[in-house]
């Protein structure tokens, strides 16, 4: 069992260009901005989601609000075979994310979190004696109080002997303090099994993958968007290149390659500490290829549309 723990929101994505003024009908205020729809997202609900439609055995273990948008996460989880017993409910709002996509498909996003139901996440007692992996990330790690909670998660996990994957995935305008957050997540390495991020979030960081490899963490994996991926271990390092695909957006495509990384380690029985560090070369680029490939679907198609084991199965290598 993996437990991914962590925010479920709602992203609200544009639908289709503004509409523009005609003869018949005049520009009004407002005119000029796109529709937004709502989507399903949050970056630990893409990576549960993910997880379950790869067929890995997931639990999703998160704060979530009573109201129609929280009901609609939850029923999308247990579609797919997300477990959700570990789901705390609260009668707070759902946390909004506003996404731009910019005409490269990379999206940004402006966040709405004040008063949220998944701000409140307290730690649980325990987790499932099935536990292999617990992977946490996001906005769950900066929004307090839960971030606090999150993160005695993570060193009471790592310190029971259960594997611990953390994606940071920096959203800069949520995080009050630049400096104090960079001295939090290297807090946070010796806890950590296996590193995942974005070069973006490298370079916020103000660190190198072997900086981090030799404060904890078993493997670094670096994302590199069309570039590949790139995993640094102490033995080593192996990259792949990315799948070549047409752009519609990147949504989830960094949550993706999360759930396909731990997806397939299980795949090789690396999903326990040691395991990581000590796959060799061969088994490390068939892990972040199945990565590579993941995430191309999902770069494939618009919003947060994880694939199918069934559409990997089928998609050219």
């Amino acid at each position: 069992m993996i437990v991914v723990a962590g925010e479920a929101l709602i992203d609200l994505v544009p639908a289709v260009p503004a509409v523009p003024a005609t003869q018949a009908a005049p520009a009004a205020p407002g005119d000029d901005l796109p529709a937004l729809l709502p989507a399903l997202g949050g970056g630990p609900f893409n990576t549960a989601l993910a997880l379950g439609r790869l067929g890995s055995p997931v639990t999703f273990c998160s704060r979530v609000s009573e109201d129609r948008f929280g009901g609609a996460l939850l029923r999308a989880l247990g579609a797919d075979g997300v477990d959700t017993s570990l789901v705390q409910r609260g009668a707070e709002p759902t946390t909004l994310a506003v996404a731009e996509v910019g005409e490269d498909g990379s999206a940004g996003y402006r966040f709405y979190a004040e008063g949220t139901a998944d701000r409140l996440f307290t730690l649980p007692e325990a987790l499932p004696e099935t536990t292999r992996a617990v992977s946490l990330g996001t906005c769950s790690l900066v929004l307090e109080p839960g971030a606090t909670a999150y993160e005695a998660l993570l060193r009471r996990e790592a310190g029971r002997g259960v594997l611990t994957a953390l994606d940071p995935n920096i959203r800069p305008g949520l995080i009050p303090d630049h400096d104090a957050y960079r001295e939090r997540f290297r807090s946070w390495l010796p806890s950590v099994g296996v590193l995942k991020l974005s070069a973006e979030d490298a370079a916020w960081l103000g660190g190198t993958p072997s900086d981090w490899l030799a404060e904890g963490p078993e493997a670094v994996v670096l994302t590199r968007g069309g570039e590949g991926l790139t995993v640094l271990t102490r033995d080593g390092e192996v990259s792949v290149e990315a799948e070549p695909v047409r752009v519609v957006d990147t949504i989830g495509a960094g949550d993706t390659v999360t759930a396909a990384l731990l997806h397939r380690l299980g795949e090789h029985g690396a999903l326990a500490p040691g395991a990581p560090g000590s796959l060799t070369p061969g088994a490390w680029r068939d892990v972040l290829a199945f990565a590579a490939r993941a995430a191309a679907l999902t770069c494939s198609r618009a919003g947060a549309r994880p694939p199918y084991a069934a559409e990997l199965a089928a998609a050219p290598r």
